[in-house]
């Protein structure tokens, strides 16, 4: 079983900036997909940002190019997430997952998923 936990979120202003960190607890890093996902009130929970496995291969949410960025550090089992030029619509609750050797960025490719940081951009 692998433990994932999100923490950074908050609430910011349009136009600023902030920084998701994600923990997976797991001796294996490397070998995991690693993905942030989102979900606002009302609505499915969407793929954000997927950093893969093997050779980086990373994904972005159409809307989110150019303006969030995904990292990695495997020596520390962590996964990141800079948010800039927040948006209102980016208000969500934002989730970080793990699939080992993982292909894809929809939430049936993941199997392990932590409880969730709020990121509250208000308009």
């Amino acid at each position: 079983q692998v433990q994932v936990l999100e923490s950074g979120g908050g609430l910011v202003q349009a136009g600023g900036s902030l920084r998701l960190s994600c923990t997976a607890s797991t001796l294996s890093f490397d070998d995991y997909t690693m993905g942030w996902f989102r979900q606002a009130p009302g609505k499915e929970r969407e793929g954000v940002s997927c950093i893969y496995w093997s050779g980086g291969r990373i994904y972005y949410l159409d809307s989110v190019k150019g303006r969030f960025t995904i990292s990695r550090d495997n020596a520390k089992n962590t996964v990141y997430l800079q948010m800039n030029s927040l948006k209102p619509e980016d208000t969500a609750m934002y989730y970080c997952a793990a699939a080992r050797w993982g292909t894809g960025c929809r939430t049936t490719d993941f199997d392990y998923w932590g409880q969730g940081t709020q990121v509250t951009v208000p308009s």
